[in-house]
């Protein structure tokens, strides 16, 4: 019995076809995994906040503050891409509208040579905003940074968000869960080239969002005196 085992021991060989199997429906189902998540999270949160998101002018309830978030520079970077063109616009249409005062633009200006803020209040004032009704925020880097410097930098109670479709869900979802009383305004007012690539990126966005507001907050958001608005 004792050579039969060792006997046993001695001709195992493993069995890497099976191994190979196991290891491929393992792949696919952590692809499956990490497909259908963010799916049914962002739809469970587009259901949540649909109530709260307005593409309608008239409709949308008068708020003090807007927020503009950063969508990246033309080329020349002296002139806002189509996408933040669109934002920034929807933020003029308000504001002539009566339904917002005061306007937020925040982005990215990490760089000496790469200033989006000033670009986007620049833009908003040829389009007959007021410089004394627009706030720069130099450090909005990524959502949560726009959203985090507004409460605990502006002081920020009560915003309307200005973006397009496929983003506004995530900022209103980051945005709130920090303590900000926030609505949508949709910016969508043109179609964009790359619509797809923007859609898919903010699904795996609504994921990270979801860590960086539960779990493991960044610490390296970039902080400074209370700015009153």
């Amino acid at each position: 019995m004792l050579r039969r085992r060792i006997r046993a021991i001695l001709n195992w060989r493993p069995n890497f076809k099976g191994f190979i199997k196991l290891l491929l429906a393992l792949v696919i189902y952590l692809l499956i995994f990490l497909i259908l998540v963010p799916l049914n999270m962002l739809r469970v949160l587009d259901r949540y906040y649909s109530s709260i998101t307005y593409s309608d002018l008239k409709k949308i309830p008068e708020t003090r503050i807007a927020i503009v978030f950063g969508a990246g520079l033309s080329p020349g970077q002296n002139e806002p891409s189509p996408v933040l063109e669109d934002r920034i616009n929807a933020a003029v249409e308000l504001y002539k509208a009566g339904k917002i005062k005061k306007i937020i633009m925040s982005g990215d200006n990490s760089y000496e040579d790469y200033n989006e803020p000033q670009v986007m209040m620049d833009y908003a004032r040829s389009k007959g905003v007021s410089l004394f009704d627009l706030v720069a925020d130099f450090a909005g880097r990524r959502t949560y940074d726009t959203c985090y410097r507004a409460k605990y930098i502006f002081g920020v109670e009560k915003a309307v968000l200005i973006t397009q479709d496929f983003h506004l869900t995530r900022a209103l979802y980051t945005c709130n869960s920090l303590g900000i009383e926030a609505i949508g305004y949709v910016a969508d007012k043109n179609e964009y080239v790359d619509i797809t690539r923007y859609t898919y990126r903010d699904l795996l966005a609504t994921l990270l969002a979801y860590w960086e507001i539960y779990v493991d907050p960044p610490d390296d958001v970039i902080l400074g005196d209370p700015i009153t608005i």
